[in-house]
């Protein structure tokens, strides 16, 4: 059926909570931080709470939806959306490829920004222009001597070189315009062109995490076990080279809850100014990745596996209330097709654009 957008006209955010449960079982095996391990805490009211899944892996994951990985393409919901696409010559055997719904920064992945175009121009170069920048070389400055220098008068004198920057006074909304002529994902997630220049920035407007409420440690452990040589010492090795039976120990949690949170941002969205059925488009392209997420697998690690704890009733949109409920994956998939249509004369052309990337030649 189609994807009614009406009551999102003048709300400033959409906000769905979706509780889960572990799909065997009843542990789940939360993010870890490097030198911090599990992020455990206390909610407002002394509850014990776990964070899962955090942000920035939700934000990965959201963005994975986009991307077919057996078919290395992008999805068939997602056929005619703009992205850029880039070659990655000069690594492996000169045939792997990246692009902006894969790499970690989108659009100012280090890959595209240097990657060049068919004419031999860095795309960073093809965007200043459209972004109304212009670059201007860095000034030169005399270098201060140290005492011991041991220049002549005769000798010129060194200089040090500030980095180039751009000029121009950053337009957000020209910025929304570039990025979603090249890459629309980009404005769902954020984005920060800081190799242009640091002022050209959105956030995001999408934002996701899971949290476990009531949680207790359950704490496990076993043995790597070498069938061939349990004690290394007797052949002058040990475990530092992965030999010998090896104990380690790992912690899960069980938890009376577990809930993932959703909040899009549609007052950012339309603060891009862009077109009506651009603004539509990213809309239905932010809920349509929350209802893939909530539909997969949500095999989160080897040992977090979730589902939706009572099907689509588990699933509740809190802001706007009594407005709004999510739609089927299918219904916002039909009406992605329809706005990617609507939309082709504001992406790039062709579609998909296309770099080279090499390493400093």
């Amino acid at each position: 059926m189609p994807v009614d957008l009406e009551a999102l006209k003048s709300a400033p955010r959409i906000l769905i909570e979706a509780a889960l449960k572990p799909v065997a079982g009843t542990r789940i095996q939360p993010t870890g931080f490097p030198d911090l391990g599990p992020a455990t805490y206390q909610d407002a009211d002394d509850v014990p709470t776990l964070l899962v899944e955090s942000a920035q892996s939700m934000a990965n994951r959201l963005e994975a939806v986009c991307w077919d990985e057996g078919a290395n393409a992008i999805a068939t919901e997602l056929e005619g959306l703009s992205y850029v696409n880039v070659k990655l010559a000069g690594l492996g055997d000169g045939t792997d490829t990246t692009n902006s719904l894969q790499e970690f920064h989108r659009l100012n992945s280090p890959y595209i920004m240097s990657g060049k175009t068919a004419d031999g121009k860095a795309f960073a170069d093809v965007l200043k222009p459209e972004l109304g920048l212009a670059s201007v070389a860095g000034a030169g400055k005399k270098a201060t001597k140290k005492k011991d220098d041991t220049a002549t008068a005769d000798e010129p004198a060194a200089t040090e070189k500030e980095p180039d920057d751009v000029a121009g006074v950053v337009n957000l909304r020209k910025l929304a315009t570039v990025c979603f002529k090249y890459d629309p994902n980009s404005l769902v997630h954020g984005v920060f062109l800081e190799k242009i220049a640091g002022r050209l920035r959105h956030p995001r407007a999408l934002s996701a995490f899971i949290e476990a409420t009531g949680v207790g440690r359950a704490d496990s452990g076993g043995v790597k076990f070498d069938r061939a040589l349990p004690k290394p010492k007797v052949a002058g090795l040990d475990a530092k080279g992965g030999y010998g039976n090896v104990p380690f120990h790992r912690t899960e949690f069980t938890a009376k809850a577990i809930t993932a949170f959703f909040s899009f941002d549609l007052s950012q969205i339309r603060g891009y100014g862009l077109p009506a059925d651009a603004t539509a488009l990213l809309t239905v392209l932010s809920l349509w990745k929350v209802r893939k997420f909530l539909d997969s697998n949500m095999r989160l690690r080897s040992a977090c596996e979730l589902e939706l704890a009572e099907g689509d009733k588990s699933i509740v949109v809190k802001r706007p209330l009594d407005s709004f409920k999510l739609p089927t994956a299918d219904d916002l998939a039909a009406e992605l097709k329809k706005l990617i249509n609507k939309c082709k004369d504001l992406f790039a052309k062709p579609v998909v654009t296309e770099l080279t990337w090499k390493a400093k030649e």
